[in-house]
Parts: C-alpha cells; structure tokens; sequence
C-alpha cells in the first residue's frame, strides 16, 4: 500500500511552511541548487549552523515551538530546530515529518542538571525527511561552534543516511545513548510533551518561562579546562 504523503507536505500551526520568513529563508539557504537531495543538505547545514542551539529558552507551545519564532530569535532547541527543517523542506515540496525519542544525554550544563534531575531528555527532537522513497533521520540540533566546544563530533547528513546522534564523544567519553522512541509526527503532540514533562522536570517550567542565565556562557565556563 503506498503511504499519504499529503500530510507531510502541508503546513500547519507549528510547521509553517508557507511563511514569509521561512520561505525566504528556504531560498537563500538552497541559492542555485536545483538537485532535490543537494537542496535538503543545504538546508539541514543552514539549520544546524545558522541557528544556534540554545536549551534554556525551551517553549512548549505552538508559537513558542514553530519555525518562525525560531528564525526570529535565532536559536532553539532540538524540537524546535526540527520543526523548522520540516518546514523549509516542506516549503520546496518535499515530503517531512518530526521524529521523537528518548535519550540518555550526557551533554549538558551544571544548571540544566540541576533543573532536571536526570540526565534523560525525553521528546528529543529530530527531523525525518522522505528522499528517494526512504525516510531519512536527520538531526540538526547541535551547531558547529557547539560542537567544537564540547570536542562532539559534528553530525553530517548526505541526504541518503541517517543523522543520528554519536554515542562516543571525541575523546571516547559517553555522549548519547537513544532509549525509547516515541514515533513520527506531522505536527508536534504538545499536550503529550507537556504531560512528560511537568511530571518528569517538576523543577524546569517550560511552557512559558526561560532558564535564567546565557547558555553559551555556561559552556564555555564549563568547557575552560
């Protein structure tokens, strides 16, 4: 049975693929590129780079988590990263969906541990894209700068493989360790994502309100040494 694709294709509240913003956006990234699978890399290298990765200001809500907001300010999280790549690739008329996951995450900083309690980040974020009749995974989370930081191998994506998270960091240490997965999805479920969370980070409220402090200030406080 072939699968409906339409779904994938549409925008929606959070996946808003037919903004103004993410439209210009979408074309500067891709420039001349006329190949499909070349226009989806481009697009996953300007999302990764282009907008950096920054925890403490997780929203969930539909504005706090859609692909305009996140151009607006510049950075986001893997949700909300994810959620903009669908879009862009949804905006040149390629096929995405946002793929969720439990992971056991051993990069973080002192406040963030703090907050949580648990090194687990339940509902990670990843974008799964549908290139030449496969769906690929690819996970533009982690910015270049970021990664140099923490000594992380930066996550490539050809377009043709998966881009998963690497469970070994540069020096050998434990980076990701992928536990649960909590399926693929045309819009994000935030009623479900908010039930996780207020019951699993009673402490980080994040519906609404940003973790005081810079948390690029903090990794490079915690990275010094």
């Amino acid at each position: 049975m072939t699968e409906d694709l339409t779904p994938f294709l549409q925008p929606g509240p959070a996946v808003q693929s037919e903004d103004d913003a993410v439209v210009g956006f979408t074309r500067r990234a891709i420039g001349t590129e006329t190949r499909i699978i070349e226009q989806v890399v481009l697009l996953y290298y300007a999302v990764r780079d282009q907008i950096r990765y920054d925890p403490y200001g997780a929203v969930v809500s539909v504005t706090g988590l859609s692909a305009r907001r996140n151009l607006e300010v510049g950075h986001g999280w893997c949700v909300s990263k994810s959620i903009l790549l669908a879009a862009c690739c949804r905006a040149i008329g390629v096929p995405a969906r946002l793929g969720y996951a439990d992971v056991r995450n051993h990069l973080a900083t002192e406040k963030m541990r703090s907050i949580m309690q648990t090194d687990i980040f339940y509902w990670h974020g990843y974008t799964s894209i549908y290139l030449d009749g496969s769906w690929i995974k690819a996970t533009s989370a982690f910015n270049l700068e970021l990664c140099h930081k923490f000594r992380l191998k930066p996550l490539d994506f050809n377009g043709r493989e998966d881009s998963i998270y690497h469970p070994f960091d540069l020096d050998g240490r434990r980076h990701m360790d992928y536990l649960h997965d909590r399926g693929e999805y045309a819009e994000p479920p935030i009623a479900a994502m908010r039930e996780t969370f207020r019951t699993e980070y009673p402490g980080w409220n994040m519906e609404g309100e940003a973790i005081a402090g810079d948390f690029e200030t903090d990794v490079a406080l915690e990275t010094a040494s």
